[in-house]
């Protein structure tokens, strides 16, 4: 390893997370350094990892995808793992991040699974486990991601790609403002990805999609094994899916203000207004 470049980067990405980014950043504090893309939090957010060392870099939001490209940019080290502030890097995912850096069988990126815990219990099916969203350990200079608003899409150079035994942990909604303040942001960032791509949406494309999303996690990924939580993230979809659609309508509409017609020739006053 040359002398000024570290083995190993870790990446966080984040917005107005007070309340977490302590926690993830202290379960990654095993790695050579620690980076935290902030995109101008209000909340203290930047402050708070500033004081447990982390280096901040402060990144105007432009969607997911360009976030993750500038944040994999600061990075120094020759591997690099990525975590949000709301997740947690597990010992024994530490410890399986060790092994394979230090393995000259190490392949060249790897899908890392997530356990989600919600309203008070850990989410086992409804899609959420194992959550191989996207490779959160590879060499760098691999990977890149997609300019999208959200849901980024990425690319690997590599067919070498690999899977860890164990999970790291997230904590995705706070309580449920949290979940219902998300999908209000996601599904706006979601109609400017449609709008990207050239989509089109009524009221019965957005119906569809959204009652399409709750059967599919609710039923056929078996989310009504998961209980009241199950039915919650379920109904979550919908509303995230179904709102994604209409505001997409409402974003191609672009339907014009009324106004009134002040110009009817008449100035006089009606009787009984001015005393």
């Amino acid at each position: 390893m040359a002398q000024n470049q570290p083995l190993i980067s870790c990446y966080i990405i984040a917005f107005n997370e007070r309340e977490k980014i302590a926690d993830a950043i202290a379960s990654v504090q095993w790695a050579d350094e620690v980076i935290v893309a902030d995109s101008h939090s209000t909340d203290g957010t930047s402050e708070i990892a500033s004081s447990l060392g982390a280096r901040v870099i402060q990144i105007d939001f432009a969607g997911f995808g360009d976030l993750r490209n500038r944040a994999i940019e600061a990075c120094r080290g020759k591997w690099i793992f990525s975590l949000d502030a709301d997740e947690r890097c597990t010992l024994e995912v530490r410890n399986e991040v060790a092994s394979i850096i230090n393995s000259h069988a190490a392949l060249e990126a790897y899908y890392v699974p997530r356990k989600n815990y919600f309203m008070g219990r850990w989410i086992k099916h409804s899609g959420y486990y194992p959550d191989y969203r996207q490779p959160q350990l590879f060499r760098k200079g691999v990977m890149t991601f997609r300019p999208d608003p959200v849901h980024e899409a990425f690319d690997l150079t590599t067919d070498r790609i690999g899977y860890f035994k164990n999970a790291i942990w997230q904590f995705p909604f706070k309580d449920l403002e949290q979940i219902i303040h998300k999908c209000n942001r996601y599904s706006t960032l979601g109609a400017e990805k449609l709008d990207r791509q050239g989509k089109r949406a009524g009221m019965a494309s957005a119906l569809s999609h959204g009652a399409w999303a709750f059967v599919h996690q609710y039923l056929i990924k078996l989310g009504f094994l998961d209980g009241w939580p199950g039915f919650v993230l379920a109904l979550s979809h919908f509303e995230a899916t179904f709102y994604k659609y209409a505001k997409l309508h409402v974003r191609q509409s672009q339907w014009p203000w009324p106004r009134i017609d002040q110009n009817d020739g008449s100035r006089e006053p009606l009787d009984g207004l001015h005393g």
